[in-house]
């Protein structure tokens, strides 16, 4: 897998990763999230000129593409009260369970430089909460929270998502986890 930044061409494809990674949340009676509609284009083109949309790609290629190795999973991120803040991180269903995500995340930090990575996730969610917390991430009490978390969560909750248990997690720079090893 090649993760890179991602090109103004792939940013329609990222909408349509985000609707397949969401579809699965439908078999866990959130049909809301599932089909909560992707970042626009404006919006995903904003993390793209910045160099903070990430694109997973198959090495080699995929067949059919003429060569080009269009992305499978992606990732959003940005700078919050001093930590790389993952905004968005999806993988489709069918590449799942790779490292694909995890992946991702080590090169966000990268990219963000020696700070602690944070994001936002649903508590019970099987491939959200206890899946970071196997690659090195941690709950964060409310004392943790910076004003910045706390407004993404005043966002989040605006949105209807605090319907299911949502927190706030951290992960220390080169606090890595263990690997996800395949299905």
């Amino acid at each position: 897998m090649i993760i890179r930044r991602a090109s103004p061409a792939e940013l329609p494809l990222l909408r349509e990763i985000e609707r397949a990674a969401g579809a699965p949340f439908h078999a866990l009676g959130m049909a809301s999230v599932a089909d909560d509609e992707p970042p626009s284009l404006a919006e995903l083109a904003v993390f793209q000129g910045a160099g903070r949309a990430l694109a997973a790609c198959p090495d080699p290629p995929r067949a059919g593409t003429g060569g080009e190795a269009g992305p499978v999973a992606f990732l959003l991120w940005e700078p919050v009260d001093g930590c790389t803040h993952v905004a968005q991180v999806s993988v489709r269903p069918d590449h799942a369970h790779r490292g694909i995500g995890r992946a991702l995340i080590d090169r966000a930090e990268r990219d963000g430089g020696p700070v602690p990575v944070t994001l936002t996730t649903f508590a019970e969610v099987p491939w959200n909460a206890p899946y970071y917390a196997r690659i090195g991430f941690r709950v964060l009490s409310g004392a943790g929270l910076t004003p910045g978390l706390r407004a993404i969560r005043a966002r989040e909750a605006a949105l209807g998502l605090d319907r299911w248990p949502r927190v706030c997690m951290r992960r220390e720079p080169g606090g890595r986890g263990p690997a996800i090893m395949p299905a």
